[in-house]
This record gives C-alpha cells, structure tokens and sequence, in this order.
C-alpha cells in the first residue's frame, strides 16, 4: 500500500492537475482519490492555486502572460521532486525577513536564471496546501494585477524596481520587504539595468 504523504509529496497531484499525466497515472490518482479524503483535499488545493496563478486584471479580460511562467514553473518543480529532490519549507515572509533566510535556495547552481530568459523567470522552492514561495527574476515589467483571494508578498533579492500600486509607487531595493494588500491593483517595473530577483510568496487568504 502506497504512503499516502509520501504519494502526495511525489509531485504526482500537480502534473495530475495539469494534465500532464498518463492514463495509467490517472487511473492510479483516481482510484486512491477515491479512497482517501487527503488526495481528494490536496488535488483541490493544487486546483485553486493553480486558478490563482491565472488569476487576470478586473479591468481586462486578456489572459495574464504570467501564467505560462507560472506552470512552467509548477512543471519545473514537480519533475525535481520526481527525481529525488527533498520537498521544503521555505519560511514565511514579513517586516522582520532577510535575505540570508533564503541562503539555502539562493546558492543553489540549480536555481538560476537560463540563459535565454523569459521576461518572468519563475523557479519554485516551496509549495504547502495555502502557500506557494518562488524565486522570480523580473526583466522589465509585469501585467497589472488585482489579487481578491491571496496575500502576495516580496522580498528583494538583487536589482531594483518599483512597485506601483492603484494609490502610490514605492521603489525598492535589495532587502527590502513588501506586501500587497487585498484587492489592491499593482504592477513590478523593474529600475535597474539587471532583471530584478526577488522572493515571491502566495498565500490564500
């Protein structure tokens, strides 16, 4: 009988989500979901953080480009666990946060920027039921968002930018910390002439 924490920890439920799966996977995930309430629980979970990172501007209905990111990403990070790597827990962003909190990611060879960039770079390192945390390297600017249904916040890594907000801009530097308030529409411009690295955290509000 599987491990059903070590069988949720796989990786498997995200590539499920995103039908990455095969048939035989599927049959796999869908029978244990059946039998246990913590599969069921954590592939609706996935599905909703999934559905945050879609997420558009309330004022637009183009679909924002950051998503392609975002499950590059999510597949990104579910082949490393498939291939061995450890499941973490990165901790949780506030006034007090600093960069060396994040030594343990940020100087890993495997976690950097490639070579040929997109103008969002996402590589995640950690992902619980309500909370999602990610290096992000930023080139230029990102699509105005409205976030209803998650707290995001920011940690500066290197480069510089400015977070502008629907009432305020502030601008930014590496170690400075920030949060976006529900409902609050924003955008990262970045100000330095390097792509802006920072630490990105989700969490459902």
């Amino acid at each position: 009988m599987k491990n059903i924490n070590e069988y949720i920890n796989s990786g498997i439920l995200e590539m499920y989500v995103l039908g990455l799966t095969s048939a035989e996977e599927n049959s796999e995930v869908e029978k244990l979901a059946a039998i246990h309430s913590e599969i069921n629980k954590e592939i609706d979970a996935i599905s909703k953080a999934l559905m945050f990172y879609s997420e558009t501007s309330s004022s637009s209905s183009a679909i924002d480009p950051t998503i392609k990111s975002m499950i590059m990403a999510t597949i990104d990070y579910t082949e490393r666990l498939k291939g061995g790597e450890k499941s973490t827990v990165p901790p949780m962003l506030n006034d007090n946060s600093k960069v060396s909190d994040f030594a343990e990611w940020l100087n890993r060879k495997d976690l950097v920027i490639p070579e040929e960039a997109e103008d969002i770079e996402i590589k995640i390192i950690g992902h619980q039921k309500n909370a999602m945390t990610a290096i992000v390297w930023i080139k230029d600017v990102t699509p105005y968002e409205v976030h209803d249904h998650e707290y995001e916040k920011f940690l500066i890594i290197e480069g510089t930018c400015d977070i502008i907000t629907d009432s305020k801009i502030y601008s930014l530097v590496p170690g400075d910390y920030f949060a976006i308030p529900l409902h609050m529409g924003h955008t990262v411009k970045v100000t330095s002439k390097t792509p802006c690295k920072v630490i990105l955290q989700r969490m459902a509000a």
